[in-house]
């Protein structure tokens, strides 16, 4: 047992105490995160690092849709989609029956994917929906001009998937046209 003029010497010193339970040295994991939150917060990071690259460096404040076109076109570089030129014999070929030179580009629908998770990581890191550059008219200008390149190169025409017509929810599937929609056989007067 420890004398009263030692007490406290311990826990001082770093020396467990056997009174008080030893408390974690680490704090909790935090949980772990979806695959699309990792990979949200993999492109801000990495796009964020682009602007602080740039010279002059540009702050995230400042940014605007020709810093996010510019970082678009900079991915082109480490895409893997084949974009057909139109003096390429293999322009508008579904399938190219041999190879070119023609540059591999980042495909539209990974672009259109990542400005979306951009655009959500602007605001949930302080930006105001307002404000958010990766919703402006330039970049959905920008995506809709790739989308219809590529498709054009590829020989495959976009077609936009049309959306199922909602079903009127005051409508319900036992209400019939005979004049009894809506009766019920409760004991309340009429």
């Amino acid at each position: 047992m420890a004398s009263p003029s030692n007490k406290g010497k311990g826990i001082a010193e770093g020396s467990p105490s056997r009174s008080q339970p030893q408390q974690p040295q680490s704090p909790p994991n935090p949980p772990a995160l979806s695959r699309y939150e990792s990979q949200k917060k993999r492109d801000w990071n990495t796009f964020c690092q682009y602007l602080r690259n740039l010279q002059p460096p540009v702050h995230i404040s400042q940014c605007g849709s020709n810093h996010i076109l510019d970082f678009l076109q900079y991915l082109d570089q480490f895409g893997k989609t084949k974009v057909h030129a139109h003096g390429c014999v293999f322009f508008g070929q579904v399938e190219p029956s041999g190879q070119c030179n023609c540059p591999l580009k980042q495909a539209w629908g990974s672009l259109d994917a990542l400005i979306g998770r951009l655009r959500a990581a602007y605001e949930e890191n302080g930006g105001l929906p307002e404000r958010n550059p990766f919703a402006g008219s330039g970049i959905r200008v920008f995506l809709k001009e790739v989308r219809d390149s590529q498709a054009k190169a590829r020989g495959v025409p976009y077609k936009k998937r049309k959306k199922k017509k909602k079903r009127n929810p005051m409508k319900s599937d036992h209400d019939v046209g005979d004049g009894t929609a809506g009766t019920s056989s409760s004991n309340l007067p009429s």
